[in-house]
């Protein structure tokens, strides 16, 4: 079957970039790509227009790439603080996701970070301090420090009751050979 050859405008997922040539199905080419403004047929007058969008292309990854580098630097001085419902023994219900993440980044320093951009090598699971790697680019990797804590006071330490000579605590003895002490019967109800 013949392909048509086709140069990209836009991003195209599973395809290829802006500015990329490549080869597709007529129809695909002509029902989908061109009418939606995502390509250009590949003619002598196009390849000219080509040179334009890759100049445009390349100011749009550097622009995006300093971007990228100046909000990492940001982000790497900067704390994530996290409060999170815990139970009575200090454990978490649940762990830390990559959602939890950014939505909260959004809220306490107003930086728009996609989740997909969060990486978790295991499930935070435990109170205190991490360290999370944020992939903001293919050349920005930073690491972003999170500190969690719980929202739930901690219980009240109770002290433990004093145990005597024999180790027994605050028990009631039992008699010589560890019988239970008589308990009364009631009387059997009348049928």
């Amino acid at each position: 079957m013949s392909k048509t050859e086709v140069i990209l405008i836009k991003n195209v997922v599973g395809l290829g970039a802006e500015t990329d040539h490549v080869k597709v199905a007529p129809g695909y080419a002509r029902n989908y790509l061109i009418p939606r403004g995502l390509a250009i047929p590949q003619t002598l007058a196009n390849k000219r227009r080509l040179e334009v969008l890759k100049q445009r292309r390349g100011e749009r990854e550097a622009h995006e790439l300093n971007a990228m580098s100046e909000l990492g630097r940001s982000l790497s001085k900067l704390t994530l603080q996290l409060k999170v419902k815990t139970g009575e023994d200090g454990k978490m219900f649940g762990s830390i996701t990559p959602g939890l993440i950014a939505d909260e980044m959004k809220t306490q320093f107003e930086a728009m970070v996609d989740k997909r951009k969060v990486h978790i090598d295991h499930p935070i699971r435990s109170l205190g301090d991490h360290e999370v790697d944020l992939r903001l680019h293919p050349e920005v990797h930073v690491k972003l420090k999170v500190h969690i804590e719980s929202t739930t006071p901690p219980p009240p330490k109770t002290e433990e009751p004093a145990k005597d000579a024999a180790g027994k605590g605050d028990r009631p003895s039992r008699g010589p050979r560890g019988d239970r002490p008589e308990r009364a019967k009631k009387p059997a109800a009348a049928a």
